[in-house]
């Protein structure tokens, strides 16, 4: 896209350490060498940003709230200052979805990264889990910081790959240590059986891995339960077998099926609960808005329903 401004945006709740790591790589001359930057902020702490230790002084705080944001002022506000780039520290109590709803289209997510005081993000993950999902939903990068040496931490792994498996963990230890988190995360079903078999409980997992990284799953036989649903604006011989999957909430359930072609399509009710036996080939599909997997059905059989009927990871 012609004209594309990189977007780096940092997420995470009330001093999280967004602001302080935001401050750093702004006196860093190797980030800041010059470029004019538009440094959007919507949340205030204690930590403050101080323009005079940049290498370069081309940066431009505009403190914004997001009552009335749109994609007008956010764009005026980039042609005031002449930014060729924009950094923006998000409020923790809001959506970052929201925000990327109403920023222009030429500005193109560059970096998003989340920051989480290990001392508060179990409760926030507890009693915001929206709010804690939507953050680690985006980002490449989640910083879990002022941890303290020595603690287990395997569900904060848990946590932030059941929601994202392709993202970074770092822990920054009070100690001034730091360590990549390097915990491998086995699928619970076999790629290499002859037949790959999907457990209900593991429905939601299966179709994550499935459309984020579809290749892997070329050419092999899948088989798994799920509930027939009908493809808008699709020719006759497919439907859309899956399950209702619950992300975070009750609010965000969502119905989540693969295409597959199956010769007695029309013939099956929509919602009733059948096993798939298909092979897997990857193709185009407008479901996707781009490539993906598509599902050749080997057999279509009746099912009885699965004990949790809405799937969850």
């Amino acid at each position: 896209m012609p004209n594309t401004i990189p977007m780096y945006v940092f997420t995470g709740f009330l001093e999280s350490g967004k602001t302080k790591f935001i401050q750093e790589t702004l006196e860093d001359e190797r980030f800041n060498a010059g470029e004019k930057t538009l440094l959007l902020v919507f949340e205030e702490g204690e930590e403050e940003y101080d323009i005079s230790t940049y290498p370069s002084q081309n940066v431009y705080i505009e403190t914004m709230d997001y009552e009335g944001l749109s994609e007008e002022k956010l764009e005026a506000l980039r042609k005031k200052h002449h930014a060729e780039r924009v950094i923006v520290e998000l409020n923790g109590m809001h959506l970052a979805a929201d925000f990327y709803l109403k920023t222009p289209d030429t500005w193109q997510i560059a970096q998003e990264v989340m920051f989480a005081d290990a001392n508060t993000f179990l409760s926030y993950n507890q009693n915001m889990r929206q709010l804690t999902v939507d953050k680690l939903a985006g980002a490449e990068l989640v910083v879990f910081n002022r941890m303290a040496p020595g603690t287990d931490v395997m569900e904060y792994h848990k946590i932030a790959r059941a929601v994202n498996r392709r993202i970074n963990i770092l822990y920054e230890y009070t100690d001034g240590t730091t360590k990549q988190d390097d915990i491998e995360d086995p699928l619970p079903f076999d790629l290499n059986a002859p037949v790959v078999k999907i457990e209900d409980e593991d429905y939601a997992l299966f179709y994550r891995d499935i459309t984020e990284e579809p290749d892997k799953y070329k050419g092999k036989t899948v088989e798994f339960k799920g509930q027939v649903a009908r493809l808008r604006k699709e020719k006759e011989g497919m439907f859309a077998p899956g399950r209702f999957v619950m992300t975070c909430c009750e609010a965000d359930i969502t119905f989540m099926g693969l295409p597959c072609r199956f010769v007695g399509a029309e013939g099956l009710k929509a919602r009733s609960w059948v096993m798939v036996k298909a092979e897997v080939e990857v193709r185009y599909h407008s479901l996707y808005r781009g490539v993906g997997p598509i599902l050749n059905a080997i057999s279509i059989s009746p099912a009885v329903p699965a004990e949790q009927q809405v799937a969850t990871f």
